[in-house]
């Protein structure tokens, strides 16, 4: 007597009817083999995981310990479960052909994306081993990477699908090649969408949350969701836009993740001097402006730097165009830098610069650049304009002037005094 019908001839014997024995026992069958599976997957999950952990730490290289961290052990440990249930099955499903052949189909396709996932997991571990060699550090690995589970991923699909159809894989891929023109044309936005979603999410470009500017669009906000055709984003005034997937690999966009991974938010500004307001400081410009607390002691150590040079020189000072000397706007842009080194708002371990940009028709730019610790919009917005705030009313203390347009009010003539 067969094991697999120990139960069957018992429940027979106890007076059930052949199509109930038969079920009762196929489904008894079905989950011992299940507890057997599960049992025997997780034994040599943990026995393989211990096995490579113990390994890593005598080992003198790291491969073993990045096969680990891309979960190349457990993937292996899969593969004795999944053979003794292929073996088993013929025996679970006896009086079953027709299940026996679903389920067997069903296993050998789990097989495929099993052994895709294995294959996944040792391409990465190639990747993050080369990495770390000097010789190909700066080598396009992930590119290779790449292409080859492109490849691998679609040959997986193909023969997923010559075992559910039944066909036979040459002739499944002759089947294709021969319909491939007609698929193309009919599906042409899904297979550019599925090959952008495919490279959106390898190369990691978009994710949901992202805060991306795509300006082909008008979109402006956080992605909600991204699927085989279309990137949904909201934006900051509550309305939605639709971006065709593949747009994100054909057009530019902005994504403003690395900002808010990072440790600071740019601020990037820039005030307009008027050119005739800029002069040499005279000495007692230069004493009215030591009074401003925050660059006295510059202006001590300058003015004697400058002070012996022009000495040792024999420099004539009637004009304080001759020799080294303090002009008010590189005094100001001093005084600003100090500033924002001291202002609570800005991450002090980022760049802070004030730098001069090229004269131009609104005059000569002091531009800004720095880094607010906080992040978030609200914040920034408030941290750059208090910035901003200060500087411009301290500008006429430097004996500068902002550039402006003109506007009505420049050109009405000022209202006399009743007492003229």
């Amino acid at each position: 007597m067969n094991f697999e019908h120990l139960l069957y001839t018992y429940l027979i014997e106890l007076g059930l009817s052949h199509n109930s024995s038969k079920y009762l026992n196929m489904l008894t069958l079905l989950v011992a083999l299940l507890l057997l599976t599960v049992l025997v997957d997780f034994v040599l999950r943990k026995v393989l995981i211990q096995l490579f952990t113990q390994f890593t730490l005598k080992s003198k290289t790291n491969f073993d310990n990045l096969l680990v961290k891309n979960k190349a052990p457990r993937s292996i440990a899969h593969i004795i479960p999944l053979i003794i249930a292929l073996e088993l099955i013929p025996y679970v499903f006896i009086d079953f052909p027709y299940f026996e052949n679903l389920v067997e189909k069903g296993l050998q396709v789990f097989a495929i994306i099993l052994t895709l996932w294995i294959v996944r997991s040792f391409l990465n571990t190639l990747k993050d081993y080369f990495k770390t060699l000097n010789s190909l550090k700066d080598k396009p690995i992930d590119s290779y990477i790449q292409v080859f589970m492109i490849f691998a991923w679609l040959l997986g699909i193909m023969s997923a699908f010559a075992i559910i159809t039944g066909i036979e894989f040459i002739k499944f891929i002759t089947t294709i090649g021969a319909a491939s023109a007609v698929i193309i044309l009919i599906f042409k936005d899904t297979i550019l969408g599925f090959v952008a979603s495919i490279q959106v999410s390898i190369n990691d470009m978009v994710r949901i949350g992202d805060w991306i500017t795509f300006e082909k669009y008008g979109a402006d906000g956080d992605v909600i969701e991204i699927n085989l055709s279309t990137v949904k984003v909201q934006n900051f005034d509550k309305t939605i836009t639709t971006i065709p997937t593949y747009a994100l690999i054909s057009d530019s966009f902005k994504n403003w993740r690395g900002m808010e991974i990072s440790d600071g938010r740019r601020i990037k500004r820039a005030l307009h001097i008027k050119l005739d307001s800029i002069k040499y400081l005279a000495k007692e410009e230069i004493e009215q402006l030591k009074k401003i607390e925050s660059i006295t002691t510059y202006l001590e150590t300058r003015q004697e730097d400058i002070d012996t040079y022009n000495t040792n020189h024999n420099i004539n000072k009637e004009l304080l165009l001759n020799g080294r000397n303090l002009t008010n706007i590189g005094v100001f842009r001093k005084y600003i830098e100090t500033h924002i080194e001291n202002h609570s708002g800005i991450n002090k371990d980022m760049m802070i610069m004030v730098r001069q940009l090229a004269p131009e028709a609104h005059g000569i730019p002091l531009e800004i650049y720095a880094f607010s610790s906080d992040k978030r919009w609200q914040n920034y917005e408030y941290i750059m304009a208090d910035i901003f705030d200060h500087i411009i009313a301290a500008v006429p203390y430097f004996h500068l002037e902002l550039f402006e347009l003109p506007s009505n009010s420049s050109f009405v003539a000022p209202k006399k005094s009743s007492d003229a």
